[in-house]
């Protein structure tokens, strides 16, 4: 098991945290004062979980600078009152930040037992292999 220091335990709880108010947020139809919490908490359990330098180290790349921009560009954007645009914003700045992830999890997900076959399926399937390539998504 992968033991974990007392500040990435609670950057863990606040970024789970996080997420689940962003979900709650957008099933309230896009409830700004929850979407603005879950920002702040996703973020901010970010930099526990990681710590503080590397947090910077990673938004604040060269070749991330656009990502970067549209993802707190959609935080800022939610947290001034306009949920809908800033959450398109943010998911797209997501989609830019972790593109690099992508095929590993996917790789991951194929061998989960259900989830492989479900991947496997002949729509999914072509979905699926066209958001591993990661190079191309952009």
């Amino acid at each position: 098991m992968i033991s974990l220091t007392d500040s990435q335990k609670i950057g863990m709880g606040l970024t789970g945290f996080g997420v689940f108010f962003l979900f709650f947020g957008m099933m309230l139809f896009f409830d700004k004062a929850l979407l603005a919490i879950g920002n702040i908490l996703f973020v901010s359990g970010l930099s526990f979980v990681i710590g503080l330098e590397r947090t910077f180290r990673f938004f604040f790349q060269r070749h991330k600078a656009k990502a970067t921009t549209f993802f707190l560009g959609g935080v800022f954007v939610v947290l001034i009152g306009w949920p809908i645009i800033g959450v398109v914003l943010e998911i797209y700045g997501f989609f830019l930040l972790f593109r690099g992830f992508f095929p590993v999890a996917v790789g991951f997900i194929r061998r989960v037992p259900v989830l492989g076959v479900l991947l496997s399926l002949p729509g999914i399937s072509s979905l699926v292999d066209k958001i591993g390539e990661s190079n191309n998504m952009v």
